[in-house]
C-alpha cells in the first residue's frame, strides 16, 4: 500500500478523536496530569497531518520496515550474522589461550651481558661524590604489611557476636 492510497485526515482525526475520549477517561480516573499528557499524546496525529510531516513519517518507517524485514527473512543476512558470531568467538578463544602460554611460559634463561644490546644491560652502579660506588639501599623489606590496628568498634561487634555464641 502506498502513501496515497491511504484517506489521511479521516484516519487522523479518528486516531485523535479516539485518543481525547481515553484521555477524558484518564482524567477522572487518574488526575488532571495524566489527562492533559494523554491530550497531547492524541493530537500529535492531526498535528503531523496539518504540518505535512506525514510523507516524511510514512517514508521513515516504510524504510525502517523494509530494514527489519529483509534483516530477519534473509539467509544470507542470517549467516553473516553466524560468521560474525564465530569471528568474535574465535577472538575470545584465542584471548584465554593466550593468557594460559603467557602465565605457564618459563622464564628465559639470562644472555651473558656482552651479549645483550646496550638497551638491556644493568647500569653502572651509582658514583657517589667521592668518585666510589655508593650502596644501594640495603634495607630488609618487611615480610608482610602491618596488621591494622584492632577498632573500638570492631571489637564491640565481636564481643556482641561472641556473647550471642557466634564466632
Amino acid at each position: 500500500m502506498s502513501y496515497e492510497q491511504i484517506a489521511w485526515l479521516p484516519l487522523c482525526g479518528g486516531v485523535t478523536a479516539v485518543g481525547l475520549v481515553l484521555s477524558f477517561l484518564t482524567f477522572r480516573r487518574r488526575g488532571a496530569a495524566a489527562g492533559l499528557r494523554g491530550a497531547a499524546w492524541s493530537l500529535i496525529p492531526v498535528a503531523a497531518y496539518l504540518t505535512g510531516a506525514l510523507p516524511a513519517l510514512w517514508q521513515v518507517g516504510t524504510a525502517v520496515v523494509g530494514f527489519f524485514a529483509g534483516l530477519v527473512l534473509s539467509p544470507t543476512v542470517w549467516a553473516g550474522i553466524i560468521v560474525a558470531a564465530l569471528s568474535a568467538l574465535l577472538f575470545l578463544v584465542s584471548g584465554v589461550m593466550r593468557g594460559r602460554r603467557r602465565r605457564s611460559a618459563p622464564a628465559a634463561p639470562a644472555a651473558p651481558a656482552a651479549d645483550r644490546p646496550a638497551a638491556q644491560r644493568p647500569a653502572a652502579p651509582p658514583v657517589g661524590a667521592a668518585g666510589a660506588p655508593t650502596q644501594p639501599n640495603t634495607r630488609p623489606l618487611p615480610s608482610r604489611p602491618a596488621a591494622p590496628a584492632a577498632d573500638d568498634d570492631m571489637a564491640d561487634i565481636e564481643a556482641i557476636l561472641k556473647r550471642r555464641g557466634i564466632s
